[in-house]
């Protein structure tokens, strides 16, 4: 298990306070060797901030190519090395439309867009997340630039896996976001009951999420000001199978991730973490990018893990779709209905959803994909069996969804 990110949170104003930056840094890096002198390896120290919508504003959304890229070269004087600069808000549209100018235009920033909040689903915002995606996927070659891109759905502040991740308020605070699918995988290699399997994961969270909070608190003592949130312990993989997701489900017993079995292990895994005693925050779920996990993209390719298996599977999980590659000449219209289950999905079961999905250029769905790329597993591109929506479903209207009551 590593740590995957020490998430700091920050209002970083506007214009840019580099001196909000330094101080982040200067946390970060304390952090840092504290977590690593309690024997964790620390991946990535990372900055997220209040939306960039409510920093700029109406009057100066346009400037956020501008204030990406004055933030990414600001952030090169510090040991921050990735930062979020929040979502995109329906009361603000514009916001959305600059996204794809601001990626290209900045270096390791990230960007999100809500399309639901805890009640409503914002069509005319659904469909600007699609839009986003498609103008995205030309401005690398890989299709890498909507790496830095997710649609939200009833995501809360302070979740620290990016791109996801986002401030309320002018305090500081931190969380920590880890790399723990191998725990998993141990965890259910060679057990004959699920209760076996699920009680050495809930020891092992339980373990080092104490013992990741016993540094957090001692960390903060120096900082009057600044809060601990607490751990995402979402199952995040690396591309080989010893730290797979999908290796961990087949492990539980189902011969091939995508076929049925998998989404009751999906849960089991789940409701192991909601079962540890850790100061849970963000997703603590079911992590399933398909190209970042060895299994999930071998899957993915041979044809028995599916979108809607992935979609599927969000129902017990709290991440939902990520890393997802997809035809280069996918439409926003095909995207839109995707990006609407999920947000159905998200408000009706009451619980965060994000989609990362990645159009590749010149591929179509059935080709193999060709990454040079350490945290990315090759595969095959994935078919979208998605056509575009009429009728009432293809309103621009925002319509409310309450979540599911439980039986009385």
């Amino acid at each position: 298990m590593k740590i995957r990110s020490i998430t700091y949170f920050c209002n970083p104003q506007f214009p840019l306070e580099e001196k909000v930056l330094r101080e982040a840094g200067d946390f970060l890096s304390k952090a840092k060797s504290a977590y690593e002198a309690a024997g964790y390896e620390v991946q990535t120290v990372r900055v997220a901030t209040v939306s960039f919508a409510k920093l700029l504003g109406e009057k100066h959304v346009d400037e956020l190519p501008k204030y990406a890229s004055e933030f990414s070269k600001a952030m090169k004087q510090t040991s921050v090395m990735y930062a979020a600069l929040g979502p995109a808000l329906p009361e603000l549209p514009r916001s959305y439309q600059v996204i794809p100018e601001a990626i290209a235009a900045s270096e390791n920033i990230f960007f999100s867009g809500v399309m639901a909040d805890a009640q409503t689903i914002h069509m005319a915002q659904v469909k600007a997340c699609a839009e986003i995606i498609v103008k995205c996927a030309p401005i690398d070659p890989n299709g890498f630039a909507n790496l830095n891109f997710t649609a939200l759905a009833n995501v809360g502040a302070n979740a620290p896996f990016f791109p996801g991740a986002y401030h309320t308020s002018d305090q500081p605070a931190f969380g920590i976001a880890v790399e723990c699918a191998d725990l998993a995988v141990d965890a259910f290699d060679g057990q004959k009951t699920v209760d076996g399997g699920r009680n050495l994961l809930i020891a092992e969270f339980t373990k080092h999420g104490q013992a990741i909070t016993k540094t957090a608190q001692s960390l903060i003592t120096n900082y009057q000001s600044l809060s601990f949130k607490g751990i995402d312990f979402s199952l995040a993989p690396f591309p080989d199978d010893a730290h797979s997701l999908g290796k961990a489900v087949e492990n539980m017993g189902v011969p091939k991730i995508g076929l049925h079995g998998s989404l009751a292990a999906a849960a089991i895994l789940t409701d192991a973490i909601e079962r540890a005693d850790f100061p849970h925050l963000g997703f603590n779920g079911f992590m399933q990018p398909i190209l970042e996990d060895s299994i999930l993209a071998k899957r993915a390719a041979e044809g028995v893990l599916t979108v809607k298996d992935a979609l599927l599977y969000s129902a017990v999980c709290g991440t939902g779709l990520d890393t997802v590659p997809l035809a280069g000449d996918v439409t926003a219209d095909e995207l839109t209905p995707l990006l609407l289950d999920l947000c159905a999905l998200a408000l009706r079961l009451n619980k965060p959803l994000t989609a990362r999905l990645m159009p590749i250029p010149g591929k179509k769905a059935g080709d193999t994909t060709t990454f040079d790329f350490a945290f990315f597993a090759n595969g095959r591109v994935m078919a979208l069996e998605s056509s575009p929506l009429t009728m009432a479903l293809n309103d621009n209207s925002s319509f409310t969804l309450n979540a599911k009551h439980p039986r009385q």
